[in-house]
Order: structure tokens, then sequence, then C-alpha cells
């Protein structure tokens, strides 16, 4: 008996030695800083470059979609030009995020960032103060072109005041950004330009690089943001936005004949489905931004879509209810 009390008071004594250590760690490391290099990408006065760049932020990119509030959403879904004001909020185990201000207001936007700053920002994952962004933003394979294209848009973007509350870490959340959190760079080459076509090369460059097919449909640890399923397979658990009694499954979107959408959908089936937009309410897609895009980049994506290997996997309802 004696043995067992030593055993187990030797036991407590570790684990609140551990908890000490880490709590000291964690508060040592929460504020970290990361570096990354600038890009040399630099806004330009071109008519058709922040055409473009207006473009992927109300379409593909579908920043508009993030950087409103969720009250701006059905505007959006609308076709309308609404202000890129931030106040979105993601509420999920790590932290709850509110999406920045990223007009050109000076002092609750971005209109003071350099440009090669912002350009750090969405290539890099780090912010302006050198903090690691939350993986939200999947540009960091975005062409040298379409960077260029949204920063020079995002400068004459009309400044709103609108100053939104920082994100708010949760406990859980604390730790991870400690000792987990990093910045999430460039993985391959990045290029200069891709050129726009109903090509399979474009359509992965918009699914994987723009509109961020890949982040949404692969199934992720929501904690961590780490992916832990097959891409494109669906699985991925997201908050409802007008809806926190649920949250979003995402399909599995490559061609397997029993649980795949592309399976049995041709070509047209697929443009005419974007057309029609939102079907159901509470779904996270942005169906508006997309069902605008061109019917070349429509196609370039789907047949990009059937070169992905059947992945055997059914994610379920939609909607399900949360846990």
């Amino acid at each position: 008996m004696k043995t067992t009390l030593k055993i187990v008071k030797g036991t407590g004594l570790l684990v609140i030695l551990f908890l000490f250590i880490l709590s000291i760690v964690v508060f040592a490391r929460k504020d970290r800083t990361f570096d990354a290099p600038y890009p040399a990408i630099h806004a330009v006065n071109d008519s058709v470059v922040i055409t473009r760049g207006k473009e992927l932020v109300y379409g593909a990119a579908h920043c508009a979609h993030c950087h409103t509030p969720v009250s701006q959403l059905d505007a959006i879904e609308r076709g309308e030009i609404v202000p890129l004001a931030g106040g979105h909020i993601f509420d999920i185990p790590p932290a709850k995020i509110y999406t920045p201000n990223i007009t050109s207001d000076k002092e609750t936007g971005i209109g003071a960032w350099p440009d090669s700053v912002i350009a750090r920002s969405l290539r890099y994952g780090v912010g302006h103060a050198g903090s690691a962004l939350v993986d939200f933003m999947p540009f960091q394979h975005l062409s040298d072109a379409d960077l260029t294209a949204v920063i020079s848009y995002l400068k004459t973007v009309p400044p709103v005041k609108n100053k939104v509350p920082a994100t708010k870490w949760k406990l859980l959340g604390t730790v991870l950004k400690a000792l987990v959190i990093e910045p999430t760079g460039p993985t391959i080459e990045i290029p200069q330009h891709v050129a726009p076509g109903a090509t399979v090369e474009y359509g992965k460059y918009l699914a994987e690089s723009v509109a961020n097919c890949r982040g949404c449909h692969t199934e992720r640890d929501l904690k961590t943001g780490k992916y832990i399923g097959t891409p494109y397979a669906g699985g991925f658990h997201m908050p409802c936005e007008v809806n926190p009694a649920l949250e979003v499954v995402t399909p599995n979107i490559t061609s397997d004949a029993q649980t795949g959408k592309l399976a049995n959908w041709t070509e047209e089936e697929f443009l005419q489905r974007f057309r029609k937009g939102k079907v159901i309410h509470e779904s996270t897609m942005p169906w508006g931004p997309f069902s605008r895009l061109a019917d070349d980049d429509l196609r370039a994506i789907y047949r990009f879509l059937k070169t992905v290997p059947p992945v055997t996997n059914d994610p379920g309802p939609v909607l399900v209810s949360v846990k």
C-alpha cells in the first residue's frame, strides 16, 4: 500500500512538474515571430491587371466570402461588390478568428502596408508583425502575375474604417500557437504566369492555388489545420456559418463510381450545377463567386478533377449536428 502511494505521489509530482515546465515554454513562445522573404511584387496602375485582380478577389479566390461579415453572404451570392472590411468570425477549437479589414484604410485596413508585406502574408503565411497566419488561404502558389493583380486591385479598394477585433486564442490554441502552428510557405517553384484556358494545367492551378477546392474537399483536423484525409475525397467537417448548431461535411469530388460526385456528371452538367449557385442555404461553399466563373475556368477545373485518382470514401450527409 505504501509503495502504491509513493508511486501515485511520484507520478502526481511529475505531472505537476511537466505542466509547470509546459506553461513556462508556452508563455515564452506564444508570441513568437517568423522570418520570410519579401516577394518582389509591386502594385501596378494597369486597368487590365486591376480587372484581373478584381475577378480573382470576387470570383475564384473568393476573398469577399471571408473578408466580410456573415450578414453580407447573401449579397455576395447575388454578385454585389461588398466592402472587404473584415469581421467574418470563424469559431474553431483553437481560436475565435476575426477576418481582417483588407480595404485601403490606413488605420484599420491594409492601406499603410507596403506591397511586399501583403505579398509575404499571402505567399508565406507571415503577418505584417511576423506572426504565423492561420492556414485558411491557399495562395502560397499563386503566380507572380496573379499576386500582382490581387494586390493591385486591393490598392484601389475604397477605405472603410472598421477596426476588427484581434483573434481570441483559446487555451488549446495558445498551446498550439506556441508549439505547433507555423507559417505555410510554397512547396513548389512559383510560376510567373499560368495561361488561362480550358486545360488540365489551368484547372489544377485554380483548384489548388486559387479556389482552394483541395483545401475544403480534403479532411482536416480543425485543431491543428493539418490534412488527414486523401485529397479531394471529402469528409472535412466545417462550422456552418449561418447555423452554429450544424456542421457542413464536404463531399467526395473524385470520380469514384460509388461515392464520388463527379462519377456521373458530364462536363456540361458540371457547368450547369455551378450556374445554379447555392441550393443548400447552410452550405459554406462560395457558390455565388464560383457561379460567375468563365465557362473555360469551370471546364478547366472539371477536366483537372477528372484526372484525380478515384477514392472510395462516403463522408455521409452534407449537414450534421455539432457533436
